[in-house]
């Protein structure tokens, strides 16, 4: 896999995981009993990983805007 390839997947996983994150927060919202804890520790995990994969892309020197502009081209992508 050459670098482009690797920074395009790195960003997918930005947005997977900020997906990921949006959707235990609204399962948190509406969750009952042990599920709290559950969605609790998705939460954390999520945030976790998001640093993490943030962390990655900073240090490539890619710009944020690029999973923005990578986010445009999957959803016109997935459109058709």
């Amino acid at each position: 896999m050459n670098k482009k390839n690797n920074e395009i997947e790195l960003l997918k996983s930005i947005l997977d995981t900020k997906r990921e994150l949006t959707i235990a927060n609204k399962n948190f919202e509406t969750a009952e009993d042990e599920l709290i804890d559950y969605y609790s520790y998705q939460i954390k995990a999520s945030k976790s990983k998001l640093d993490y994969l943030i962390k990655q892309v900073k240090q490539k020197g890619l710009a944020v805007d690029m999973i923005n502009n990578l986010q445009i081209g999957l959803e016109q992508t997935e459109a058709i």
